[in-house]
């Protein structure tokens, strides 16, 4: 059986809103294999007198548990 976890994290950019989900993406996984999928629920900007300042990205990112390390973390 396959497991998938899922947590949520904004990441953001100072440029664009593409900026921040790749951000994400890039981020996530350095410290996550298995990555499968990322759903962005939400967009979000930072605003400083009459501009935006950051844009930013509530994202939910899907992936999929080792099955070996499922099996060293029961024992």
């Amino acid at each position: 059986m396959a497991l998938v976890k899922v947590i949520e994290v904004i990441a953001s950019s100072e440029t664009s809103f593409d900026d921040a989900i790749r951000n994400a993406v890039t981020e996530v996984t350095k410290t996550i294999k298995n990555v499968d999928s990322i759903y962005v629920k939400d967009f979000k900007v930072h605003v400083q007198g009459n501009e935006i300042k950051s844009f930013g990205a509530v994202c939910k990112v899907s992936f999929r548990i080792d099955e070996s390390e499922r099996q060293k973390n029961n024992t």
